[in-house]
């Protein structure tokens, strides 16, 4: 079973070698990797066509390609159209896949396909390194996999692998998303009714959160109005969706608690003129959606004022309690 690895690459000369060292050492056979250079203003695309000329090979075929509409989705949906293998995984260029990744997953999809069943999606738990060096497993559940996924990004773009069928009848990534695109797009295949399993053990991936030179960031406010822009159209797709109207009005609940999480980390970061507006947008949408009831009043909003105080205060344990209380 061949499958393809598609990483986007953009200013990474100094650190994607790292990241390509762990895809290389995959014990599975055959692989695909599809690199996307996006336009780097620096080495990249010379480290990358480097490193096609020493590993390219019959069982591991490297594809170098270019893409200059400036977006991650954009590289990654360039990649995709190269993409020959059954299976499909996403990675970043900065983070690192343990050497059994790729056969966890396809020892899956077998056993799955031996008792007659298909599969679309299997999603995968990993581990966050941080700039003090500090690691921790993310959030990783089996059940209510669509909240899980809007309060933690359980489909975050390197922690899944996917039916390269089943993601091609899902539009692709959102081009003119400069951040969270990966949020959004897990969401989408959520939507699309995936058959869905879980790799038991360990964590294989290593995501890193190490700092500025992170593609995750350090920072929210810099960037005011993008995260809130990726929010509407979420909302609007489940919206929009198949979805039963009782979970409809669960999941936009969660997306506007989503909204204030992001009010409080405006407040955190010393930002109470775009903090106070957003959250009061957020707890407004949220009251529209319990009609201003007794529930409302008595328990729900009090409830959530604190968990915006809890959250711009730096503590931890709110998306717990949000998936309760909404």
């Amino acid at each position: 079973m061949e499958v393809t690895i598609i990483i986007p690459v953009y200013n990474r000369a100094s650190v994607v070698g790292t990241t390509l060292d762990s895809v290389v050492a995959q014990t599975h056979r055959p692989l695909q990797l599809v690199l996307v250079d996006n336009y780097s203003s620096d080495d990249t695309l010379k480290v990358l066509e480097q490193f096609k000329q020493e590993h390219d090979s019959e069982d591991f075929k490297v594809v170098v390609e270019r893409e200059a509409h400036h977006t991650a989705g954009a590289a990654r949906n360039r990649g995709f159209e190269h993409a020959t293998g059954e299976w499909v995984m996403f990675f970043d260029s900065d983070d690192l896949m343990e050497e059994g990744l790729v056969a966890a997953y396809v020892n899956v999809i077998s056993a799955a396909q031996e008792k007659g069943r298909q599969l679309d999606l299997i999603s995968a738990p990993s581990t966050l390194v941080f700039p003090d060096g500090s690691q921790r497993n993310a959030p990783f559940h089996k059940n209510d996999l669509f909240a899980q996924h809007i309060l933690h990004g359980q489909l975050a773009t390197q922690r899944y692998i996917v039916r390269r069928e089943f993601f091609a009848s899902t539009d692709g990534w959102n081009i003119n998303l400069p951040g969270w695109n990966d949020w959004e797009v897990g969401l989408r295949l959520l939507l699309a009714k995936p058959r869905v399993a879980f790799l038991k053990g360990h964590s294989h991936i290593i995501i890193n959160h190490n700092g500025a030179d992170s593609i995750t960031g350090t920072e929210f406010h810099t960037r005011k109005g993008r995260w809130e822009h990726v929010i509407d159209i979420m909302i609007n797709e489940v919206r929009c969706s198949t979805l039963k109207a009782a979970h409809k009005i669960r999941f936009e609940r969660l997306l506007e608690y989503r909204r204030m999480v992001l009010a409080a980390q405006y407040e955190r970061e010393g930002h109470p003129e775009s903090a106070k507006p957003l959250c009061q947008e957020a707890v407004q949408a949220l009251k529209d959606t319990y009609h201003d009831s007794r529930c409302w009043r008595w328990w729900v909003k009090p409830v959530t004022r604190l968990l915006f105080e809890r959250i711009a205060s730096g503590k931890r344990g709110s998306a717990r309690i949000a998936r309760l209380l909404y």
